[in-house]
């Protein structure tokens, strides 16, 4: 008896995890080694012997399911600019403090901390453009929506931040913009 119980104590022994040159045998390989077919290869299930597949028409990938207009685009149904930030988020004073944090990362850098147009581009030399200042009169009759539009695409010199800034994030920043210009009229 004690004989087995040895042999079957090395047994377990030498099956635990030693380095070795030699690959692993599976007791149960199916979920280690699944048939594939990897992308450009040849595949003989298919008319045309190609393994990519076109995805099926109306899929959309997880996260990506953008079906409100004025949240993920700042425009309704028509096209038009969405008015306020409040049509699409809840403002509060963390959201605001939020915003004001990334457009301290994000557009002080152009813009200055007080919206001025006299961050550390436009000090630069080098720079042909002057940012434009966020109280400028042209942007009185702008809609909070044409705002989020501009930093998600860009205007004229200034790129899109969409990549960058998270859709939530880019509403901050508005809402924070808004406050910035409010305190400027209210001086």
């Amino acid at each position: 008896m004690n004989k087995i119980f040895f042999l079957v104590f090395l047994f377990f022994f030498a099956c635990q995890g030693m380095p070795s040159k030699k690959p692993p045998i599976h007791l149960n390989p199916n979920m280690d080694n699944q048939e594939k077919f990897k992308p450009q290869e040849s595949n003989p299930l298919f008319e045309n012997n190609m393994s990519m597949r076109t995805p099926v028409e109306g899929t959309v990938p997880r996260g990506y399911l953008y079906d409100d207009n004025s949240f993920y685009y700042g425009k309704d149904k028509q096209g038009n600019f969405v008015s306020k930030v409040s049509d699409v988020a809840d403002v509060d004073e963390m959201f605001i403090l939020r915003g004001k944090e990334r457009y301290n990362i994000y557009c002080s850098v152009c813009h200055g901390y007080t919206g001025d147009g006299d961050g550390l581009v436009a000090q630069n030399d080098e720079y042909p453009l002057i940012p434009t200042s966020l109280h400028s009169n042209t942007l009185d009759n702008k809609t909070d929506g044409y705002f989020f539009d501009v930093i998600s695409n860009g205007v004229r010199n200034m790129p899109g931040y969409s990549h960058q800034i998270e859709i939530k994030d880019r509403w901050a920043i508005v809402s924070y913009l808004r406050a910035l210009r409010l305190t400027r009229e209210n001086r």
